[in-house]
């Protein structure tokens, strides 16, 4: 947990900020510390993925702000949103900023965190458990292994809306790690697989694909990169979903059966 001191200039005496990672999905997973936030909190603006049972902790008595960005359909660009917290918190005492996953993984924390800090106001992030690391758990997947991995690289199959311009050197991280960790890579996992194979992955390389990890529908497709792309299409496998590319996804069939059970999930 980090925290910025509040500078501004004239002294105006703004609120606080925390930007708070809400984790995959599961309940079970969030912080004490972000749900005591949430229960005291005067604002609570929110991603589109955050769950249901989750955004039921809210103080009743808060404002609470959908900020959601969705594939396709963005409800406010990042300055706005920007804007949108600095301006919750001149008004409000106590403002969370609630983000899926952990604030600071492809979360767009650190552009936040700056546009609060060069604005005078006081911001502190409390972490949440991240997808690539939560959602291969639940589906019986270790990202890495004694005996197959002993690296992993989480990087992010979306680096512009609406168009693919590979930025990632796929074939440096083909060659540089055992175990690839793909977030938000459905769209564009064409591209991405040829990459690979281009960097000369074998196509029997196994892939698994989890949708909705974490949460109760989730499920997991599996294939390899010469098979998967195909897959996808023929099961209209489709977004939210974490991509496991390595030896490790062959734990899948040993420890499928192992999820957790333990979970909050409202019945």
């Amino acid at each position: 947990m980090a925290s910025v001191a509040a500078n501004s200039d004239q002294g105006q005496p703004y609120g606080q900020v925390y930007l708070v990672g809400a984790g995959p999905g599961d309940p079970g997973l969030f912080t004490l510390r972000g749900k005591g936030l949430l229960e005291c909190a005067d604002v609570v603006i929110h991603d589109a993925l955050v769950s249901a049972p989750i955004l039921a902790m809210i103080n009743p008595q808060a404002v609470v702000i959908d900020a959601g960005k969705r594939r396709g359909r963005h409800s406010l660009a990042q300055e706005e949103i920007n804007q949108l917290i600095i301006d919750q918190a001149q008004d409000h005492a106590v403002v969370v900023r609630l983000k899926g996953g952990d604030p600071f993984v492809f979360g767009r924390g650190g552009e936040e965190m700056a546009a609060l800090v060069a604005a005078g106001i006081a911001v502190e992030v409390v972490p949440g458990i991240t997808a690539g690391v939560a959602v291969p758990a639940y589906a019986g997947i270790p990202i890495t292994h004694r005996s197959q991995s002993s690296s992993v690289t989480f990087v992010t199959g979306h680096e512009s809306a609406g168009k693919y311009r590979p930025k990632v050197n796929w074939r440096a991280l083909a060659q540089g790690s055992e175990t690839i960790v793909v977030y938000m890579g459905i769209h564009n996992l064409g591209p991405i697989t040829a990459e690979l194979l281009a960097a000369d992955l074998s196509p029997s390389t196994p892939v698994a694909l989890i949708r909705w990890g974490t949460y109760p529908q989730q499920e997991t497709l599996i294939g390899t990169l010469e098979t998967i792309v195909a897959q996808v299409a023929a099961a209209g496998f489709d977004a939210p979903a974490v991509a496991v590319i390595g030896a490790v996804v062959n734990w899948h069939e040993v420890f499928k059966h192992c999820r957790p059970t333990g979970t909050l999930w409202p019945d």
